[in-house]
């Protein structure tokens, strides 16, 4: 989980998971072109959409944008398929520098991978949870969220432009905190922890949201 700035203007200091906004290059014919394991009408499909089929797969293509952005986290493969080794080296820092430039607007995501002859499996995403907000809410979001399992050999950022500080914590454990009034959070996230606490393992999640 993420931690907000104080002075961001919306859920400014409240834990988050990490995510952001579809923008409109999310589902370019370019970007896509760059994705791999979930198809346009099986995106549509699990979102159950009558939306562009492109579009809804922008819902995937902005969740690993966004946790690489925030959290340095990526699902890159190769031409082949094959994940792309990142733990330790040159490639490491190379896409540590691009994730900066991402991050602040000096190049989009489409630019990025096909510079470095990446594509994203999307397939490693599980499709989880719909919120929107109640209409007597001032700001409103619709809002979609995932699950992964982390990749072998990556680890998150601490901090990043957007993250004042991160957190590896069990759903329970976040409730807990959340109840003692140690992290802020909405009724969206809320409802998630919720949601993954009635597993009593991560082996039973992985197994009821048939995560890769």
């Amino acid at each position: 989980m993420n931690r907000r700035p104080d002075h961001m203007d919306t859920y400014a200091g409240m834990y988050v998971f990490p995510g952001g906004r579809v923008e409109t290059s999310d589902w370019s014919e370019t970007i896509l072109q760059q994705m791999r394991g979930v198809s346009p009408d099986q995106a549509r499909q699990a979102l159950g959409s009558d939306g562009a089929a492109e579009l809804c797969l922008g819902y995937w293509v902005a969740a690993v944008r966004e946790l690489f952005e925030e959290a340095g986290i990526h699902f890159f493969v190769d031409r082949s398929g094959e994940p792309i080794a990142t733990a330790k080296g040159q490639s490491s820092e190379t896409l540590m520098e691009k994730r900066r430039a991402l991050q602040q607007g000096e190049l989009d995501f489409a630019q990025l991978l096909v510079a470095e002859s990446l594509h994203c499996d999307l397939g490693q995403l599980s499709y989880f949870f719909h919120r929107v907000t109640p209409e007597h809410y001032s700001t409103r979001f619709d809002t979609r969220f995932y699950l992964a399992a982390l990749p072998p050999e990556q680890e998150p950022l601490h901090t990043s432009e957007e993250v004042v500080e991160s957190m590896w914590v069990t759903p329970g454990q976040a409730l807990l905190r959340h109840e003692k009034k140690q992290a802020p959070m909405m009724p969206p996230t809320l409802a998630v922890l919720r949601t993954l606490a009635d597993q009593p393992s991560w082996e039973a999640l992985r197994r009821v949201y048939r995560i890769g």
